[in-house]
């Protein structure tokens, strides 16, 4: 942590504290955020920090991000879908897109203006993006865009969007294409399907869409030919499975603090339920593995930083963060007891918004057959 981030996380704590957090059952009964938090995170500078100034953003890097992330988590709220926001999209119009598309859609997506998503899992496929069946066919300078996509982060909301789609159904991986569409609720061909209930982050938008005729630019198109999307997927998914674990790490230490000090204050049998002998065992085994998260994460942070974050690594990382996330969540609920159930305590929220980290950006049981490649 240099002075500089540690202002930054002064920053964004105070943002989350004051404009956000107190609003959770607001967002968890309309099943989104309000839209214009993203405009107010932007003129914070809280978005797209480490995309570089000439494109509007904050000319910072990954840890930027990380520190913006871990805030983020630790305050409380589930409902703004910053991850996938600023931690991915911009990453991948910055990676691909051309030179007028980033200095079109990057300043946008920078200060608010946009809301971003990204559009891979389909009602048929999830970890499987080769037999996506949605299909962008070339049509003089436009695609005509057919399908339906599921499980959209931010999809209830957002304005651009990167679609997987296959620009030539014959083809397996070498098929798939990552194609920008700009929306609004009035865009021809394009329609919002309804916001999906969840057991967990209830106040985060979470859509269906569908395509049916969906026209965009043939130059929205990322990368210069069609046929890399499935290998632009595979190169940008190490930082996004990152992410899942920097928040997963952050989720650890939260739910440590917020356990110990409920321990400490609650009296069972004429003493604090901290003093007691399975709690104090259970907290030192606790903390001892929110020490190995938080080295493995920041190891493989440091690597990012470096450009060596590997295939084999971010998986592990995935794979490791969000399972020990989930057992170390369910064990402090277990210290609470029945408050532990109750939904006005921070536990509880962790616990069902907590769950669908070994699930998304590739479930955990592909982590393992991927990390097992590299044996």
């Amino acid at each position: 942590m240099t002075a500089e981030l540690a202002g930054l996380s002064a920053l964004a704590r105070e943002f989350f504290a004051k404009e956000v957090v107190p609003r959770y059952e607001e967002f968890a009964a309309n099943g989104e955020p309000d839209r214009k938090l993203y405009n107010r995170a932007g003129e914070l500078g809280l978005l797209c920090m480490s995309i570089p100034t000439e494109y509007g953003g904050g000319g910072g890097t990954f840890a930027h991000e990380s520190v913006l992330i871990t805030e983020h988590v630790k305050s409380g709220d589930s409902a703004l879908q910053l991850g996938v926001h600023t931690g991915v999209v911009p990453h991948y119009l910055f990676a691909y897109a051309s030179e007028e598309n980033k200095r079109k859609w990057l300043p946008k997506l920078a200060s608010g203006e946009y809301v971003g998503a990204i559009a891979m899992t389909e009602p048929g496929t999830g970890s499987d993006l080769q037999s996506i069946k949605t299909k962008a066919i070339r049509e003089g300078d436009e695609y005509v865009i057919t399908g339906a996509k599921t499980f959209i982060s931010n999809g209830a909301q957002c304005d651009l969007i990167i679609i997987a789609a296959k620009t030539n159904p014959a083809l397996g991986a070498a098929g798939v294409s990552l194609i920008v569409a700009e929306v609004s609720d009035d865009t021809p061909g394009f329609t919002r399907g309804k916001k999906l209930e969840k057991i967990g982050q209830k106040g985060q938008d979470t859509a269906e869409l569908f395509f049916d005729g969906l026209r965009v630019p043939a130059a929205n198109l990322l990368g210069a030919d069609e046929g890399k999307g499935f290998y632009q997927l595979m190169e940008q998914l190490p930082q996004e499975r990152l992410i899942v674990g920097v928040a997963g790490a952050a989720v650890i230490e939260r739910a440590l603090a917020v356990t110990v000090e409920y321990t400490k204050n609650r009296v069972m049998f004429g003493k604090p339920l901290f003093d007691m002998q399975n709690t104090r065992f259970e907290l030192a085994e606790v903390a001892t593995m929110a020490q190995v998260v938080r080295t493995f994460v920041d190891d493989a942070l440091a690597k990012h930083l470096r450009g060596e974050l590997d295939v084999k690594t971010a998986a592990m990382i995935k794979l490791f963060v969000s399972e020990q996330q989930t057992q170390i969540v369910d064990r402090c609920l277990q210290l609470h007891g029945g408050y532990g159930y109750m939904e006005e305590y921070p536990i509880a929220r962790m616990f069902v918004d907590g769950r669908i980290s070994r699930i998304y950006g590739g479930a955990s049981e592909v982590m393992k057959d991927l990390i097992a490649r590299f044996l």
